[in-house]
């Protein structure tokens, strides 16, 4: 454990001297959760050594590329790459699993809405890879749920100041909501696309 909080702490002083490059890329990295960075992120907002917007502009694109380069893996390399290599990206079996039990399920309208489940929205983009969707289909919908968790984060980031190691509490209250809202907007996306196939059939 000595040795991966050296690497984690030393991770974090290489993201303070980066500022917004090094949120980019300690987003890209993988090696902690996106929310911790983002967190990070808010507290050089705090510190006044980055500034908000920028730090949630180059937090997006940090969580973009980092997303495609999952949905990469997963279109060029397959499953069988991502179970041998995925635990270096915070992603297991049970991610992919799921993941793909989902994507199947909801087809690729499901990129928008996973990112805010829990165990889905890191794995979100391997099947979406290994079904080669379009990738600017793909690249359209993670921005645009990246947008609002980097937004989200990098605030509450910012609010807790000193503290901002303490993210988990003080982003539980605003998750649940948004998690609930998530499974409302798949939930609705489902019943769309159930709706219209319904209407082709009878329209045959």
């Amino acid at each position: 454990m000595g040795i991966i909080s050296n690497i984690i702490s030393q991770l974090f002083e290489w993201i303070q001297h980066l500022g917004y490059i090094g949120i980019a890329l300690g987003l890209m990295v993988e090696v902690i959760p996106s929310e911790i960075v983002l967190a990070y992120g808010g507290f050089l907002v705090y510190s006044q050594q980055v500034e908000f917007w920028p730090a949630v502009f180059f937090g997006t694109v940090g969580g973009v590329l980092a997303q495609l380069f999952i949905y990469w893996i997963g279109r060029y390399g397959g499953r069988p790459v991502l179970e041998k290599y995925g635990k270096y990206i915070l992603i297991n079996k049970k991610h992919i699993d799921h993941a793909e039990a989902w994507f199947n399920k909801y087809g690729t309208g499901v990129i928008f809405t996973a990112r805010f489940i829990p165990v889905v929205r890191h794995a979100i983009s391997i099947p979406a890879g290994i079904s080669r969707m379009n990738v600017w289909r793909f690249i359209i919908l993670t921005t645009l749920a990246v947008i609002p968790w980097s937004v989200l984060f990098i605030y509450l980031g910012m609010l807790l100041g000193n503290q901002w190691e303490h993210i988990d509490e003080k982003a539980a209250p605003y998750v649940t909501p948004i998690l609930l809202a998530a499974v409302v907007l798949l939930a609705a996306y489902f019943l769309i696309k159930w709706i219209i196939s319904k209407n082709k059939k009878g329209s045959v």
